[in-house]
């Protein structure tokens, strides 16, 4: 039997097995945290909060408090230090520099063995199941992958502890069955500089037979361009003609869909989203159309939920699990891992679309939103109003971030965007126009704080020259991979930062 119909077919048994968590969600999730549970009772985490005793979600809730990064913190750096089964009871040697924060200071987010497999690998092989699903009689495995991945080779971080971006970790340790397909070569896949790294990948694939595409779609257009670049050829299909799927996650892809139609100007191309962090692989979408993702529910990650109306970070007194989540509300993400993160807030924020089965959509972030007059804008309301704003006026953008402009004796606060585009729409005044009233239609909030300009005035748009982002991670070293400017800030700060690099580039 050729590989490629013993990899369908080994696609095809995947679904039923993810079938029964659509089935059971709550018996899934149930018996995976007494798993959990089970397995780290010896550690000294596991001591200390008395996982002997706990029977049942309940008087887990009770024992074990909310954490952020810096309350494992402690744990980690031990474990850096080569000490063992203090979160987790097998042996964690990798970390991984989380790129969901772009501050000075890096997250080392530990991964065991049982991370590794029973959930950012097992994330990938479900990935292409549900592809074979929807799209019956594929030859995926002909053709090569081309993974538009992190950057930084492994460190050594002690005698027998590494760290690097999770792509470089997941690249080190890759099944056979993934690495056989998998293109650039790992020396160009793993490394630092971007610059060098975009034109190595575009020179060392361009001859390839190219079937996927993965990446972040910013880092991905940019190998795209080069590739067109030094082909000559007008889209990505003349270079790449059994090209089918693009497999993209990290940001919303929304603002960048009509770029990538002109890219690859074939209505059978697929677009598949992910949604995987450091911390774990969450979710998947499942569905042809639509861009909702399936909660996968058993990777080893026990979920927990916050209303965002009543999140107060490790203080927050209203959480639930999977059994009590309703649609349409937005929720911070909690996670205890089979990596040893316990009860874990991750930072992002998830509204269910639909609970039979667990869909839902990334909405933003807990600290990445605007909310100085109590207009309450989120990431996922400014990313609609951008796309929304593109399609109409014929633009298309790199980049953007928004943040107040406070009010003054007399003055009032208005929201300011820096936007890099690629294509200038066609009327700026225009753009800023429909901006504003897909804000005030999607988010009512921001509508009564624009009522008549009384509060809010009407948004201020920044364009910037080509690179000011990139220059902006670039001094931070968090150039490359899954690392981004915020899209909103409440306060000035990285505005003006943008803005100061901006007469720079001019």
């Amino acid at each position: 039997m050729p590989f490629n119909s013993i990899f369908a077919w080994m696609m095809k048994k995947r679904i039923h097995q993810i079938e029964l968590f659509r089935k059971y969600p709550v018996e899934v999730q149930n018996e995976l945290l007494e798993r959990l549970i089970t397995k780290s009772l010896s550690t000294e985490f596991g001591i200390k909060h008395d996982f002997g005793s706990l029977g049942s979600y309940e008087d887990f809730k009770k024992a074990i408090p909310l954490h952020e990064y810096d309350d494992l913190k402690p744990y980690i750096d031990r474990t850096i230090s080569g000490e063992q089964n203090l979160l987790w009871p097998s042996e964690i040697k990798w970390f991984a520099k989380s790129s969901g924060t772009t501050s000075g200071r890096s997250k080392y987010i530990p991964v065991s063995k049982e991370a590794l497999e029973d959930c950012h690998y097992k994330g990938g092989k479900d990935l292409l199941a549900l592809y074979y699903n929807n799209h019956p009689n594929r030859r995926l495995y002909k053709g090569k992958h081309l993974i538009v991945g992190g950057s930084a080779e492994l460190n050594e971080l002690s005698e027998n502890s590494y760290l690097g971006d999770l792509s470089a970790i997941i690249l080190k340790n890759l099944p056979w069955w993934a690495e056989v397909r998998r293109t650039p070569a790992k020396e160009i896949a793993l490394m630092s500089e971007w610059e060098e790294k975009i034109e190595k990948m575009a020179r060392s694939t361009i001859e390839e037979d190219v079937y996927i595409l993965a990446g972040v779609p910013s880092w991905t257009m940019v190998l795209a361009n080069r590739v067109l670049e030094i082909s000559g050829k007008s889209h990505l299909k003349e270079v790449w003609p059994n090209l089918e799927m693009f497999m993209h996650g990290g940001v919303n892809f929304d603002p960048y869909r009509a770029q990538f139609h002109k890219l690859i100007p074939d209505l059978s191309m697929n677009y598949v989203e992910t949604y995987n962090a450091s911390e774990g692989f969450f979710g998947i979408q499942d569905q042809v159309e639509g861009g909702e993702m399936l909660l996968m529910l058993d990777y080893g990650i026990f979920f927990e939920f916050i209303p965002v109306e009543h999140y107060r970070g490790t203080k927050s007194e209203v959480i639930c699990s999977i059994a009590d989540v309703e649609p349409n509300v937005n929720y911070a993400l909690v996670i205890s891992t089979n990596g040893g993160l316990w009860r874990y807030i991750v930072g992002d924020t998830i509204r269910f679309t639909s609970i039979k089965p667990y869909r839902f959509k990334v909405t933003g972030r807990t600290k990445f939103f605007i909310n100085t007059f109590g207009e309450e804008l989120i990431v996922e309301n400014a990313e609609m109003a951008i796309a929304l704003a593109c399609e109409k006026t014929h633009a298309q953008i790199r980049d953007f971030t928004a943040c107040p402009v406070f009010m003054g004796v007399g003055e009032k606060g208005c929201h300011e965007w820096a936007i890099e585009f690629v294509k200038y729409p066609n009327e700026i005044e225009r753009f800023i126009k429909i901006l504003d009233e897909a804000l005030r239609e999607i988010n009512s909030d921001y509508d009564a704080k624009r009522y008549q300009d009384m509060i809010l005035g009407i948004p201020k748009i920044n364009t910037l020259n080509t690179g000011v982002f990139d220059e902006w991670l670039r001094q931070r070293g968090k150039l490359g991979g899954q690392n981004k400017v915020p899209r909103l800030s409440n306060d000035r700060k990285i505005m003006e930062q943008i803005l100061q690099l901006n007469e720079v580039f001019a």
